[in-house]
């Protein structure tokens, strides 16, 4: 082995509880977050993330935040001590800059500092994606953007919000100036701060209840055992070089042959390392969808720990036996200033994860999974326009109407509504309703799709159709969108789900096929429809528990056909179309065949 590991003097059980205390913790901050946000794609889509970092600005906590946002979260705790060096008890940090550890201008993060006994022992971390962030058009991800001046975020490079936990005015002001809807987005940032400080609170009960020296101790501790966990776990994988390619979709002018991705990964079981090469990449581009340091490595990090044991704690511990080599100036790796990454949480970091985890399936059966849906289509678009039925006053939100399928594993199925890797199957879809009441739309359908999965012994998640468009007047759509030309790979014999579309129905009825990436205007009586994508397959569909097959035909996420020719199942139906049983004498000699 490469490294001995020495066990730390420090109760097994004392750990277990008190790691799970800051998980706690941080889900007490999630919580406040749900239920104090005033975008719905906050409150109820859940699109942000909470953790807790160690006054070394290592990762301790994240619960169940999105590995997008949280795994990149210890460079924006040491950007806080690199710009602001003597902060202090009280003080709070606004940080939404992609080049000093931030994910992209739309995550404005919350960090607050907090002290016991007159010493930094933690950090709180509250990034949310806001609804508007003063893009220079009524979108948050502006893959058209040719660089940051073009992109027109307001952003903040760690300024400090509050002193004395007293808000720092001139922010406020700036951004109630600037952003498009300023209650609103006033109303999140009260929210999060809300959040940071439950944090706080919380941490000064733990250290309090537990002791300043024995919370320093925990922490190494826990970094240990967690590192401990991930060497053991990566020591079990077969030794190997892996290489393979994933794809951004050509995006209208601005891109036109899209961008291929190479990813090589090394795994080293003797080491008990798994290293992800970025670096033979193209350099950055003129347009929007870089991704930065924190999405890059978080995403490449997501994709090996995605094919691990699903209990190893999410902390820096973990990630210290996965190395993430990446340069700079380059399209999935550190971004040269003043290029954009104003869709860096999806797009291309979603590449990078499906990429690294379908790789690892080149291992053998058992080993990876398949790609998810990587489809962010209208159904999770930026609508914007005046609201009738409240003066005409301007509205802009990001809807998460879409469900997108999950990946395959060599054991389970794909999630139906799993959305994108990037969140990690954690993100809620909007309620129906709600988003009705908020917003002046109307949504016309929503349903699950069958056929739309990758087949495989396990299949992929089911792909979802929604149907929306306004009421009274015209509504902007706008957002970019990967997987149209191309579908989530299966793996291990597993087949491909379908490519996603986003289709615009006019008021005659006729179907016009939209963009990857489009910015269209709804009239009245027009509508929107977004197709994403199911998962992908993992395994030969033909040795599926025909059993199986049946439920999935008898749920309605398959469909008679494709059970015969695709699973070589032949399923019974009655003369109401219903799903009955077996065939088992055909099934056999379909899968003879």
């Amino acid at each position: 082995m490469a490294k001995d590991f020495v066990e730390q003097d420090f109760d097994p059980v004392d750990l277990a509880i008190m790691g799970n205390r800051l998980d706690a913790i941080v889900r007490e901050m999630t919580s406040t977050v749900i239920l104090t946000a005033n975008s719905s794609v906050i409150g109820m889509a859940r699109d942000f993330s909470c953790s807790i970092l160690s006054a070394d600005h290592d990762i301790i906590g994240v619960a169940e935040a999105l590995p997008v946002h949280a795994f990149g979260s210890n460079l924006q705790g040491q950007a806080m001590a690199d710009y602001h060096p003597g902060f202090r008890e009280g003080d709070a940090f606004l940080n939404n800059d992609p080049y000093n550890g931030n994910t992209h201008a739309a995550d404005h993060t919350i960090l607050v500092p907090v002290f016991w006994e007159g010493e930094h022992l933690f950090t709180t971390v509250v990034k949310c994606h806001q609804a508007d962030c003063g893009n220079s058009v009524p979108t948050t991800y502006f893959a058209a953007a040719t660089d940051v001046y073009n992109e027109g975020a307001l952003v903040f490079p760690m300024v400090q919000l509050q002193r004395d936990y007293e808000d720092n005015a001139d922010i406020v002001r700036m951004c109630k100036a600037r952003i498009r809807v300023p209650d609103q987005w006033y109303g999140d940032l009260k929210s999060a701060i809300a959040a940071a400080r439950t944090g706080e609170k919380s941490l000064h009960k733990f250290a309090e209840k537990f002791g300043k020296d024995r919370v320093k101790a925990f922490v190494k501790a826990w970094l240990d055992y967690s590192e401990r966990r991930a060497a053991a776990a990566i020591a079990n994988l077969p030794k190997a070089t892996l290489e393979r390619r994933g794809r951004l979709d050509a995006l209208g002018g601005f891109l036109p042959d899209g961008v291929e991705v190479f990813v090589k990964i090394t795994i080293d079981p003797e080491a008990q390392k798994a290293i992800v090469d970025l670096r033979d990449n193209i350099d950055c581009v003129d347009a929007g969808v870089n991704l930065c340091q924190a999405t890059a490595t978080g995403m490449a990090i997501t994709g090996i720990v995605n094919c691990l044991e699903h209990d190893l704690p999410l902390n820096s511990g973990t990630f210290r036996r996965i190395e993430v080599l990446l340069r700079e100036n380059c399209v999935v790796g550190i971004p040269k200033f003043p290029h954009s990454a104003s869709t860096a949480t999806t797009l291309l970091a979603d590449v990078i994860c499906n990429t690294a985890q379908s790789s690892i399936a080149e291992l053998g059966d058992g080993f990876g999974l398949s790609e998810s849906n990587m489809f962010l289509g209208v159904s999770t678009g930026v609508i914007s326009g005046k609201d009738e039925r409240d003066g005409n006053a301007d509205y802009v939100n990001q809807l998460f109407l879409m469900g997108g399928g999950g990946p395959a594993s060599s054991s389970a199925d794909g999630l139906d509504t799993f959305t994108v890797i990037a969140g990690a199957g954690l993100c809620y879809r909007d309620s129906i309703e709600i988003s009705e009441q908020r917003l002046p739309l109307i949504v016309k359908s929503m349903k699950l799709l069958p056929g739309t999965a990758g087949a495989g012994r396990q299949r992929g998640g089911v792909a979802t159709r929604t149907e929306f468009g306004p009421r009274g007047n015209e509504m902007v759509v706008m957002q970019v969108t990967n997987g149209v030309a191309t579908g989530p790979r299966g793996v291990q014999g597993g087949h491909d789900a379908y490519p996603g579309a986003n289709i615009k129905i006019h008021a005659d009825g006729r179907e016009e096929v939209l963009p990857g990436y489009l910015h269209t205007v709804l009239k009245p009586g027009e509508t929107i429809v977004g197709l994403d994508s199911g998962g992908g397959g993992y395994g030969a569909p033909e040795t599926r528990d025909p059993a199986l097959v049946l439920a999935d035909v008898a749920e309605g996420y398959e469909t008679v056909e494709r059970a015969r020719d695709v699973y070589r199942v032949a399923v019974l139906v009655d003369a109401e179309g219903f799903a009955t049983g077996i065939d088992t004498e055909a099934t056999a000699k379909l899968r003879a065949a």
